[in-house]
Order: C-alpha cells, then sequence, then structure tokens
C-alpha cells in the first residue's frame, strides 16, 4: 500500500488553516463594515416609525447625546436623549437641509457644526413655512470631551453663527465671565455653564438667555447655553434642567397643533 509522504499531508493541513483563517478575517471584515454603515445610517436617516407612536422630534447635535464618544453597544443614550424619549420619537439628522427636514415640523439643534450655506437656506424657509425650532447656540462650550482638538467629531468650542441669527434679528454674545450660572429656562431655575446674552428684535427673556422669535408661520426659540444638557458633569443643582427643556419644546409643539 502507498501512503501520501508525510510533509504533503502536512502541507494539505497548514493549506487548510491558512484558508479557514482568511475566511474567518474576512468575516470579521465585513461585520467591520457593516457595524459601521449601520452607524452612519443611524446617525444620517430618519427612522420609519408607526402611525402610532410618539411625535417626531427631529435632532441636529454634535453633542454625545444619542452615541457616547466610543461607540458601543452600551454607548450612549444620555439623560438628555432618554428624557426626550418619553415624549418623542427622535430622528437623528445630519443637516438641516430641505431633504433632511422634509414636511416634519419639529426640530431640536442642539450646539450644531456650522451649516452651508444651502442649508440654512433651507431651514430658514422650513422655519417660515411653519417649523418650530428649538435651538441651543451656545457662544462658549464647557462640555468635557475626550476627543483631541481639531478632531472633527469634538463638539465646536462656540456656536458658529454663519448668519442666520442677525437674519432673524438676533446678537449672541460670548460671556464676560465663566463659571455656572443659575438662569430660568421654560418656567424653571435651570443650572448653565458659561451661558452666552441674547439681544435683539425678538422677545428675550430677562437673563438674556433666552430668544423667542416669530418668523413667518413659524417660530424659532434661541438658548444661548448648551451645557445645561449636561447634567452628569455639571456641578450643582439640575433637577429641573432636562424638564425645562421638554417645557420649551411642549410650548412650541402646542403651537405646531393649533396652528
Amino acid at each position: 500500500m502507498i501512503r501520501p509522504p508525510p510533509r504533503r499531508a502536512g502541507a494539505r493541513a497548514r493549506a487548510a488553516v491558512m484558508l479557514a483563517a482568511g475566511l474567518i478575517a474576512a468575516a470579521g471584515l465585513a461585520f467591520v463594515a457593516e457595524r459601521k454603515a449601520f452607524v452612519a445610517e443611524r446617525q444620517a436617516a430618519p427612522t420609519p416609525v408607526a402611525p402610532s407612536a410618539k411625535p417626531e422630534l427631529m435632532l441636529l447635535t454634535t453633542l454625545p447625546l444619542v452615541f457616547g464618544e466610543k461607540f458601543g453597544l452600551e454607548g450612549g443614550g444620555s439623560p438628555a436623549l432618554k428624557a426626550l424619549e418619553t415624549r418623542y420619537t427622535v430622528v437623528p439628522v445630519a443637516v438641516a437641509d430641505a431633504g433632511s427636514l422634509g414636511q416634519r415640523r419639529l426640530l431640536l439643534i442642539a450646539h450644531p457644526l456650522a451649516q452651508p450655506a444651502e442649508a440654512l437656506v433651507d431651514l430658514d424657509r422650513w422655519v417660515r413655512g411653519g417649523g418650530r425650532l428649538l435651538l441651543l447656540a451656545d457662544p462658549a462650550l464647557e462640555w468635557h470631551s475626550e476627543r483631541p482638538l481639531g478632531d472633527p467629531l469634538r463638539p465646536p468650542p462656540a456656536f458658529a453663527d454663519t448668519g442666520l441669527l442677525g437674519h432673524w434679528g438676533l446678537r449672541l454674545d460670548a460671556p464676560d465671565e465663566r463659571g455656572p450660572r443659575q438662569s430660568t429656562l421654560g418656567g424653571q431655575a435651570i443650572l448653565t455653564a458659561s451661558p452666552g446674552t441674547l439681544f435683539g428684535t425678538c422677545r428675550i427673556s430677562g437673563d438674556r438667555l433666552v430668544a423667542h422669535c416669530r418668523i413667518g408661520k413659524g417660530e424659532a426659540t434661541i438658548v444661548a447655553d448648551a451645557d445645561f444638557l449636561n447634567v452628569e458633569q455639571l456641578d450643582g443643582p439640575t433637577a429641573n434642567n432636562l424638564n425645562a427643556m421638554l417645557a420649551e419644546l411642549a410650548a412650541l409643539e402646542g403651537r405646531v397643533a393649533n396652528r
């Protein structure tokens, strides 16, 4: 009986092991690519909802509200997001353009990146057509980030106003002094961090934190702070912070329903 040389059997075994390793590596790369695509889709595309679901609220933000800075199944789900989800179906959007805004009527923009000029035109047209916007425009963000300076995923240090507020008759000034401050939002006392000051022709609160602007058929509420959402890191009483945000959204939503 002729036996195959032992070396050839060993070669076949090594080849089988290498093939299996290659298949496993390919599967791993495919999984990583699929996960990246899933994350990008969740961040950029609206999520389909059933007709009986809660009212939809679009969310545009650079803050780690939906996902944490290190993506994972346990990441994200911030207290602010959990508060929003008690009342709304939150729909993340990547840019405030006509394609993203669509026919929805309620939008929360929390410390965004500078929007392209075309998107600003679309946003202004959307508000004037009846849209309701809560804009958190922070001129001195204190939100801690582990991402290095210059990282495109790091929230910008200040709200990048490229003319939108001026177009609506507002001016946003940075604080003269940094630090926590007691303010009022939605009729409740909240804790802010280095809030700005608003001036202009809109209806502005006594502490100049909030401006309510009637714009065409729609309305925009501008708040000169975004750090008040960071209830886990603020040093002081924050029990009312998220309820105050919900109160401002409820006021806008009520006007949507009653128009």
